[in-house]
């Protein structure tokens, strides 16, 4: 695996091997960054299920200024760190190996991206979105991008879809803060 673009542009960088998680490939990775933007100025991001660490790397790399990661298994998390070290970015990281709800309920950090890639059989979407919403972690025009399973209904009470694509088996859905009435 490698990273997209930016001043770490085709770094290779090291995968879990776990079968707890599942890799972002780099052609969606690419994806992604397409629909939210391909460079950034000093963005703070948010990598809650890191794995490998690939999405906050990428945006580090692309320039965001920090990236916090966050992952429930300790040899993923391991491996984000590998990864941070060997691109000599590990000032600009924050490593958290915590529940993501015990993570998103106790941060007082606030982003201005976050990524999102729960394991499939999770499919809670509109409960994780909750959590960011009521413990207020997404900055004004901040941005969410949700992994999920093709055909998981991505309908949020919290949060504005503003794009939505589908890539194999996978769905990506950007949010932004909708004009809810509460």
């Amino acid at each position: 695996m490698r990273i997209n673009a930016g001043k770490f542009k085709n770094h290779n960088i090291e995968m879990t091997n776990l079968d707890t998680t599942r890799e972002t490939s780099d052609k969606v990775r690419q994806a992604i960054f397409n629909l939210i933007g391909q460079f950034f100025d000093g963005e703070v991001v948010l990598d809650l299920f890191s794995g490998s660490g690939a999405m906050g790397l990428e945006a580090l790399s692309r320039g965001a200024s920090r990236a916090v990661f966050n992952d429930i298994n300790k040899k993923a998390l391991d491996c984000t760190r590998r990864n941070a070290l060997k691109l000599r970015i590990s000032d600009s990281c924050e490593f958290n190996n915590l529940d993501y709800a015990d993570y998103l309920n106790n941060t007082n950090q606030k982003f201005d991206i976050i990524f999102l890639d729960p394991p499939y059989k999770m499919n809670n979407v509109d409960e994780i979105l909750k959590l960011i919403k009521e413990n207020k972690l997404l900055n004004e025009n901040g941005i969410i991008s949700f992994e999920m399973e093709k055909n998981t209904k991505p309908e949020s009470a919290y949060f504005e879809i503003i794009k939505d694509r589908s890539y194999g088996i996978k769905r990506v859905v950007i949010y932004k803060e909708g004009n809810f009435n509460e």
